[in-house]
């Protein structure tokens, strides 16, 4: 048995990273020279998926998928979403508007996050103090009042906090009983 995360949020929010910090097989990338430098200012972007995983038991996985941050490589998000069960939303506090970055991926992704479900991880608060917590809390409630979202502050070079917004994750997907139980 397999179940399917993605991993995604603007380009520089730490999908890569936190998909390093969780799998315990060699993360497959597909990275490649950033080209959009104004966007984020690091060396390369993935520009077609991060692939982890982590084994529950010897026949069960959960498979760790990372698409690519920049809407012209959307086709890869279409691609994958179909399958997921659920998905890690990071955003980044630093980028230009984070909030309403959340808000795009959140009306992009709204069939997965209907069916399946949604942890947002907030990525850089130590390099950024605001927006705070309550401002993508208040978003959400507003805008999308029929989903119960965990929202959470993460480093995800750090493995404790990634394991929790993803343990978050699956209580979201459990919580609504679309798929059964995740973790036996």
């Amino acid at each position: 048995m397999e179940h399917i995360i993605l991993f995604a949020g603007p380009m520089g929010a730490g999908k890569t990273t936190a998909i390093r910090s969780l799998s315990e097989t060699p993360v497959i990338s597909t990275e490649a020279a950033n080209t959009d430098l104004a966007t984020a200012d690091k060396a390369t972007t993935t520009v077609a998926m991060d692939y982890g995983e982590i084994g529950v038991t010897d026949e069960e996985k959960v498979r760790l998928y990372g698409i690519p941050g920049q809407r012209r490589f959307d086709f890869m998000w279409r691609i994958l979403r179909d399958r997921a069960e659920g998905m890690v939303l990071l955003v980044h506090n630093d980028h230009p508007d984070p909030v309403n970055a959340m808000r795009e991926y959140l009306i992009e992704f709204a069939d997965l996050c209907q069916r399946g479900g949604v942890a947002i991880g907030i990525t850089r608060m130590d390099v950024r103090p605001g927006p705070i917590l309550t401002d993508y809390t208040d978003v959400l409630e507003r805008e999308r009042p029929d989903l119960m979202v965990p929202v959470l502050p993460v480093d995800p070079r750090d493995r404790g906090n990634m394991e929790m917004l993803l343990m978050s994750l699956i209580a979201n997907i459990e919580m609504r009983g679309s798929y059964g139980r995740v973790f036996a």
